[in-house]
């Protein structure tokens, strides 16, 4: 039985390696040159609505945006940032801006302009009110009291 197993191992790391070998080809180092345009990958999280749309029909890329300055490496400031153990954070809305309607065919959409935490500049988003409705409802009942 041990050996079947190692042959399967062997076996495995052969493809693997073959298969890493065929992507290496296609592989090249980047090079961005200032005053150029560039589309940025986005990399889409579940339960997070950004930029508008929904599976699908999310947005792989955004941009075009233009390359200002060449940095050599951007360190992140630690205390900034709430980190936890996988190194990643959420983003906590602070409060909603405005307010407007979407009208299509068939319906009228409630959206809300959100201000987001965790940016080194203020960044704001239209989302559906009924999703902030759902995972913030903090963010309404605050300025409902502050309404009366």
């Amino acid at each position: 039985m041990t050996e079947k197993v190692r042959l399967v191992r062997d076996h495995l790391k052969a493809a693997q390696d073959r298969q890493k070998s065929y992507a290496d080809l296609k592989r090249r180092p980047e090079e961005f040159i200032v005053d150029k345009q560039v589309l940025l990958r986005v990399s889409p999280m579940r339960g997070v609505v950004r930029f508008g749309a929904h599976g699908k029909l999310s947005p792989r890329f955004i941009g075009p945006y233009e390359i200002s300055e060449r940095v050599a490496s951007h360190v992140l400031d630690p205390e900034s940032l709430d980190l936890d153990t996988s190194l990643s954070y959420s983003e906590q809305p602070v409060r909603y801006l405005d307010t407007k309607v979407r009208s299509t065919r068939r319906k009228d959409i409630s959206m809300v302009k959100v201000l987001w935490s965790n940016h080194e500049h203020e960044a704001t988003t239209w989302e559906t009110e009924d999703s902030m409705r759902a995972k913030y409802l903090h963010l309404f009942q605050k300025w409902s009291e502050w309404e009366t």
